[in-house]
């Protein structure tokens, strides 16, 4: 909102800037030079770019050799491939001369040969002894670097070079790209990262319309590092954690462990997350306690802010009210139903612009798993109600004139009916409006099963939290995710659990709708839900599909899949890309992780041990003598290998293997590049 290119916008903040919140900073300065010059090398998908060092596969197996026993060992066989060229060139000449091979030679044809005879015998001595000796490990570790700094002064992998000789400007393209002075006033600012990216997003926007320049430059000029801010002029969070990188846009979950298990090219590196791999959405399973909240939601909800903060994201995080989110300052909206104290409200029509794309949804979050055969009776219902309503009044209805229209209130419909007559709509909708007359009454009637749900919504403690008639608090909108919003959702799991599990329904419902029908799709919207059992059914599934293509993603944390109708396990499977498996889940939760994650060939080695009987008298009757001597029978050994399938990770594995503190995690990017399971230490 405050980074749209609009030059209105820019000078309203300009205009705020003397009442501008205080911002709470790090009491260590941030090096913004040295942070925008760290080595951020390209990489494979989740791995943490920012100061990685890529590690060559053949350097890895050498640094496990230590280099006493390489070198001593080097030296040894360079030593007796010495005496063996020495002694093998006379030895081949002797050889030849007995054999008669050589003859009466001139001396031209004898130089030939003898040189022919010491480059066979060098080629013969270098390959057996420099194989026994690892030569080319040496060569690699120690010959070829020196040579590259003696004789050519150049490093042998840049990837390993010290840091540039000079630091870089951060504010280059500033600078030679048509604003110097603001570039002159940036250098004397304190900038911090979410800074540092906020400013360059706007010059983006600066190069896209030249225009906007002089109003550009005045926001540095005024404002310094806190130009172009966001609205709510915040330009950092309280209590940040440094596990982000803004310019690559990654989070550091935590380190890749060195085991087999994990692909060579992912081992001890940092594990990251970004909207790259976030838009095809992400399923977490692990029992309580394990660290899903603090370890998972808590960080995304964390980089999702920050993001959102320097104008390249937004996001909404559910959770229970008491759930370790982040404070209420990381956000801009924070909605908690049941709490007097809260300042917002949420419109339970806010996903959709369309009315009956909008009553649906309602409909679907209003009938529990358990009803979800009537789900199609009770979206028309719904629609019958809510399309006239919208038509007479201009606006959604509330919970309380919802409730009566469905559960058939006489009053009610002749008011909706004066209404539509007034504005000449009643021919339209009077077919609608009649049906719901017939069906009211009846067994069947779904409109009387919405009312009952919709009386859990219409309580007191509730009053004014959802957009209806009259004053009230701002209702929230999902439909405001075209802007950089951070806003939490606190439900009340422990007063009104039904209610908690009905909005969990709602807000992933509507996040699904608003995100595939907004336009500004620059920004990553970032969905976080803490206990995702109630907020997950089909179109939840086919929402989740739709994500990766509109620069959207879902972060969905369970305590094991068994909370989910047994019709939903496998498509929630196969709509996310990235899953994470926490210890201690149940062994049929691990099933569908170790089948999603398939197999793959490993090399077994199997020994077989028979009775030797090879042999004449002489042998055998040694062999007695062992026998009686050792108490072992004698025995042939037979070595077989082949290459099998095994599962990455088996049911058993996932169940009781897992580390505390530890979680596999598999990743799939937008683009479709796939990260095999990897066994990463959260704690890190």
């Amino acid at each position: 909102m405050g980074l749209d290119g609009t030059q209105g916008k820019w000078a309203a903040q300009a205009d705020r800037a003397a009442v501008a919140l205080p911002q709470q900073r790090s009491s260590h300065p941030f090096d913004l030079s040295a942070w925008v010059n760290e080595p951020r090398p390209e990489a494979a998908a989740g791995i943490y770019r920012y100061g990685y060092r890529q590690v060559d596969p053949d350097r890895a197996e050498d640094a496990k050799v230590p280099a006493g026993p390489l070198l001593l060992r080097a030296a040894l066989n360079l030593l007796v491939a010495w005496f063996a060229y020495v002694y093998g060139v006379e030895l081949v000449l002797y050889v030849a001369r007995l054999l008669g091979l050589l003859g009466e030679l001139d001396e031209t044809v004898g130089l030939i040969v003898q040189l022919a005879v010491n480059v066979a015998v060098v080629a013969g001595a270098v390959k057996l002894f420099g194989r026994m000796g690892r030569w080319p490990e040496v060569w690699r570790r120690y010959v070829g670097p020196l040579l590259a700094r003696t004789v050519t002064h150049e490093q042998p992998d840049p990837a390993e070079a010290a840091q540039p000789a000079g630091p870089a400007d951060p504010w280059h393209r500033l600078r030679h790209g048509g604003a110097p002075l603001a570039a002159q006033y940036l250098d004397a600012e304190a900038v911090g990262d979410v800074d540092y990216i906020r400013i360059h997003r706007a010059w983006e926007t600066v190069l896209g319309d030249p225009e906007l320049l002089p109003a550009f430059t005045e926001q540095i000029t005024t404002r310094g590092a806190a130009a172009c801010a966001h609205p709510s002029q915040a330009r950092d969070l309280p209590g940040r954690s440094r596990r982000h990188d803004l310019l690559t846009r990654q989070l550091r979950l935590g380190t890749t462990q060195n085991v087999i298990k994990n692909p060579a090219t992912h081992r001890s590196s940092g594990l990251a997350l970004d909207p790259g791999v976030l838009g095809t959405s992400l399923l977490a399973v692990g029992p309580a306690g394990t660290g899903k909240t603090a370890r998972l939601a808590r960080p995304v909800a964390e980089a999702l802010c920050l993001q959102a903060l320097a104008g390249t994201a937004c996001a909404v995080v559910v959770g229970a009210d008491d759930a370790d989110l982040g404070p209420d300052e990381w956000y801009d909206v924070v909605i908690a139903p049941g709490d007097p104290d809260s300042a917002y409200g949420f419109d339970l029509f806010g996903g959709a612009s369309a009315v009956d794309e909008a009553a649906a949804r309602l409909a679907d979050a209003l009938l529990p798993d358990e009803l979800s055969a009537r789900a199609e009776n009770a979206r028309t219902a719904l629609q019958q109600i809510v399309g006239p309503f919208h038509a007479a009044y201009r606006r959604y209805p509330g919970v309380r004139e919802l409730r009566a229209l469905l559960s058939g209130d006489p009053d009610s419909f002749v008011a909706l009916g004066t209404a539509l007559g007034e504005a000449d709509l009643l021919p339209a909708h009077q077919p609608d409006l009649q049906h719901r007359v017939r069906q009211h009454g009846r067994a069947d009637d779904p409109g009387a099963l919405l009312a009952d749900r919709l009386a859990l919504l219409d309580r007191p403690a509730f009053a004014d939290f959802f957009a209806g008639p009259g004053p009230g608090r701002p209702a929230f909108a999902m439909r405001a995710l075209d802007h950089p919003l951070r806003v939490r959702i606190k439900l009340p799991e422990r007063s009104h659990p039904e209610v908690a599990r009905m909005l969990s329904r709602l807000v992933v419902g509507q996040f699904a709708q608003a995100v595939a029908a907004r336009e500004e799709r620059a920004l990553f919207a970032g969905l976080v839900v803490d206990d995702a059992s109630a907020a997950v059914d089909a179109h939840t599934v086919r929402g989740l599909q739709r994500m990766r293509t509109v620069n959207a993603g879902a972060v969905l944390l369970l305590r094991t899949l068994v909370d989910l109708p047994e019709a939903l396990r496998a498509p929630l499977f196969g709509a996310v890309g990235c899953r994470m498996a926490f210890p201690g889940i149940a062994p049929w939760d691990g099933k569908l992780f170790s089948e999603a994650w398939g197999t793959h060939l490993v090399p077994e080695t199997s020994v077989t041990h028979t009775p030797d009987t090879s042999g004449g008298l002489l042998r055998r009757s040694g062999r007695l003598a062992r026998k009686a001597l050792s108490g072992t029978p004698v025995q042939t050994e037979s070595v077989t290998t082949r290459d099998v399938e095994r599962h990455r990770w088996s049911p058993s594995d996932l169940a009781h293997a897992l580390p505390t503190g530890h979680a596999v995690v598999s990743l799939t990017t937008v683009a479709g590049e796939q990260v095999p399971p990897l066994l990463v230490d959260l704690r890190d």
